[in-house]
């Protein structure tokens, strides 16, 4: 692994005005000198954040090939201020435009992990319409694209629509960590808004998406149904028969740098090692 230290330090961005203003943690990796490939963003899981395993990887490929890498924690997560509570589709979509708006790469290359993905697709749609960077291409780990109206609305519990009217949101416990998942209806309320499976998706770039075919949390006919919106892209979906959710294994990492090296190797004219 290539060293990480030199350029780990994070800065923190305002986003946000008023009683919304937030402290959002970014972490960037400058490319090498004379190097235009895209540059590498990382957008994290839902509660996940960008020094998990996926996410140093990705950076640890930048600093290999001389990439800009860009890393975020969306407020409420890991270095960042806000609460977590107060955190929507909207809110977080909002800070991953402004930390790539700061940078202000000229092309770049969506690395999306479960809700990441969601936040990726999006990042899409607002950087055609309001401009930016140029989208160079996309990768989604198990991507997980309205996942508050398709996996969790659809299964609510009684008690848990009786918590969300009475409290505004309801628990669940994680297999990931001893605190449990909170969703709130703010949350959920915004999840329609930000909807994406509800017409075509103009990416207009390469996606590659990887899933695991035993993922608990977001069943793999839902990458299958992702790709069904997607028919203008060039996309590729690899199924990895044994994967969980994180797909944060030896040989699934392998596989999305893989993925990664792929697509930057379609974008650039750079030679890439094996």
């Amino acid at each position: 692994m290539p060293d990480q230290m030199p350029n780990a330090q994070p800065q923190f961005l305002t986003v946000g005005e008023g009683e919304a203003a937030r402290e959002i943690a970014i972490i960037v990796r400058p490319a090498q000198a004379g190097n235009d490939a895209p540059a590498l963003v990382w957008l994290s899981g839902y509660r996940s954040d960008m020094s998990g395993t996926k996410a140093v990887e990705l950076d640890g490929l930048a600093a290999e090939l001389g990439l800009a890498c860009i890393r975020l924690d969306y407020s409420g997560h890991g270095l960042s201020g806000g609460s977590f509570g107060d955190g929507t589709i909207s809110r977080w979509l909002e800070e991953s435009l402004a930390a790539i708006r700061h940078v202000a790469p000229d092309r770049v290359i969506l690395v999306g992990s479960s809700m990441g993905g969601w936040i990726a697709l999006r990042l899409a749609q607002e950087l055609a319409r309001q401009g930016g960077p140029k989208l160079a291409g996309m990768v989604l780990i198990a991507p997980a694209p309205d996942f508050t109206s398709e996996l969790i609305e659809p299964n609510l519990k009684a008690k848990e629509r009786k918590s969300l009217a009475e409290r505004g949101y309801f628990e669940e416990r994680s297999q990931y960590s001893p605190e449990p998942n909170i969703y709130t209806r703010a949350l959920i309320e915004d999840g329609r808004r930000n909807r994406v499976l509800d017409g075509i998706i103009e990416t207009g770039c390469p996606v590659h998406i990887l899933q695991g075919m035993k993922d608990a949390d977001v069943p793999h006919a839902h990458a299958m149904k992702l790709v069904e919106h997607l028919p203008a892209d060039d996309v590729v979906l690899t199924f990895i028969r044994d994967g969980d959710h994180r797909l944060s294994r030896p040989g699934d990492i392998a596989l999305l740098i893989s993925a990664v090296k792929g697509i930057v190797r379609s974008s650039t004219a750079i030679t890439m090692p094996a």
